[in-house]
């Protein structure tokens, strides 16, 4: 399964996360949206996941800083303990001996950023 991560500022819209994702895909459709824990429940990502259909994994603070990233971000890195929070939560998500198909892709907005990470068959 593709599991598409977010990260994303307080106050980005549904758009700005549409973009991201839109623009990380590449044609390819996820099975799940993922992002931390605390910001799962906020209305433009489950606006997103509404309008794609798709179900919301939040990843506790503590999985998203143990998994690493292909992108090292500073000021997420300081806030979050992960170089990438859209990274990190994608390859949690998607499961043990995911990989990511590609760094983090960032909004043309600036307010939020999505990666793919796909998990090994079942």
């Amino acid at each position: 399964m593709i599991v598409a991560g977010f990260g994303f500022r307080q106050g980005a819209g549904a758009s700005s996360l549409r973009d991201a994702y839109d623009r990380a895909r590449a044609g390819r459709e996820a099975g799940c949206l993922a992002t931390a824990k605390d910001k799962a429940d906020a209305p433009a990502l489950r606006a997103l996941a509404g309008s794609l259909g798709l179900p919301v994994a939040g990843v506790p603070a503590c999985q998203l800083s143990a998994q690493g990233t292909a992108t090292d971000s500073p000021r997420v890195r300081a806030e979050r303990a992960t170089g990438s929070v859209a990274e990190a939560a994608a390859l949690c998500a998607a499961g043990p001996g995911a990989r990511l198909l590609g760094a983090r892709v960032i909004s043309s907005d600036r307010m939020a950023s999505c990666a793919l990470a796909e998990g090994p068959d079942p």
